[in-house]
């Protein structure tokens, strides 16, 4: 799994931190966290409620209060592409709500600028340090006033750029349950003209009747989520037929208490019924639960085999706005991923041959 080659389409700024560095942070700025980021880590969530979505809200809080300058940032952005880059990743579009940080640097512009100053300092070496070329979306906050939201659209929109340069999407986050998703159509139509991808969250903590609005009134490329459009099939047939990909974090679904189990998860219908799905692990800092995580996921509880994983990888990099060359040398590399059998495992077929790994001994050899 770790060699397999991926795109990671839905990680959260705040969220991408590792616990380590949180605690790194906490303590030059002197500063105390929650005991469930400290000895009670990782903590117990869930959000089925609005009492559960507080306590996560708490808890992300307390970890963006100990961003507190430029050089934590840039730290952020390059821990992010490194450990990315350490699971096979090769592209990572990060999010980031630049009003988060805006007061600790001066503004929401030079809060974009230092990300995207940082992803272009990763992206000049990836090679050498094994990193992930990182792309960047900015997003606005459900919870905020839809007039920010278009000043944000606005900015993504004098920030956008090609190829690994500049901004490249633009979303919606934070709780599904609060704000009118029409209200947010005008920042989106900013971002659209713009020719960014358009990539709000929908369909987790909410189910079919708000995905649906949400395709009506924004217009997405990407759904983040939208693993709740297995609820209703003449929907789900729609996505499928539109193109919609849909950003899948299974870890999320089941520590926000949207699924009871992981087995609950349905990756296999979405996947079955011929959607387009970019796996992700939306904030690894809550639930300690990384990208690789979501693939081994993939394989030992929902029992895709290889060449459905391959097709799962080849799904993520399509659904991204990965420069062309980056995506055709990963789709290339994923198609010898699965040519060649992994040490003393069997090679599993699309035609769902076995082939006994003593054959391959030779060629391992």
């Amino acid at each position: 799994m770790r060699t397999l080659p991926k795109a990671h389409l839905h990680l959260h700024f705040t969220g991408s931190m590792r616990v380590e560095t949180v605690r790194d942070l906490a303590r030059d700025h002197g500063l105390r966290l929650p005991e469930s980021l400290r000895e009670g880590y990782p903590p117990q969530l869930s959000a089925a409620d609005e009492r559960g979505w507080f306590r996560f809200q708490r808890l992300y809080d307390a970890a963006r209060h100990c961003v507190r300058g430029e050089a934590d940032m840039r730290r952020i952005v390059r821990e992010a592409a490194l450990d990315d880059g350490a699971e096979g990743s090769r592209w990572l579009e990060i999010q980031v709500d630049p009003t988060s940080y805006a007061a600790a640097v001066g503004g929401i512009t030079p809060a974009m600028e230092i990300v995207l100053d940082e992803a272009r300092s990763i992206n000049a070496t990836a090679d050498e340090t094994g990193s992930a070329r990182v792309g960047v979306l900015m997003a606005a906050s459900r919870i905020r006033h839809p007039l920010e939201a278009r000043t944000l659209a606005r900015l993504a929109a004098r920030l956008a750029g090609h190829g690994v340069e500049g901004v490249h999407g633009f979303g919606l986050s934070n709780d599904e349950r609060r704000g009118a998703t029409p209200d947010f159509a005008p920042a989106f139509r900013i971002a659209e003209r713009a020719g960014l991808a358009l990539v709000p969250h929908s369909g987790e903590l909410l189910g079919p009747e708000a995905i649906a609005q949400t395709l009506t009134a924004l217009h997405p490329h990407r759904l983040g989520h939208g693993v709740r459009s297995t609820e209703d099939p003449r929907l789900l047939a729609e996505i499928v037929e539109s193109g919609v990909a849909l950003e899948v974090c299974p870890g999320s679904n089941v520590s926000l208490g949207v699924y009871r189990e992981a087995p609950a998860v349905p990756l296999r219908p979405l996947f079955e019924a011929g959607a387009t799905i970019a796996l992700g692990a939306d904030d690894p800092l809550l639930f300690d639960s990384r990208l690789l995580d979501q693939y081994e996921t993939a394989r030992s509880v929902h029992g895709l085999d290889d060449a459905q994983l391959a097709e799962l990888a080849r799904g993520s990099f399509r659904a991204s706005r990965a420069p062309r060359e980056v995506v055709e040398t990963a789709v290339r590399d994923i198609d010898a991923w699965l040519a060649t059998p992994a040490w003393g495992h069997p090679l599993r077929r699309s035609d769902g041959v076995t082939a006994d790994p003593a054959a391959f001994d030779a060629h391992e050899a």
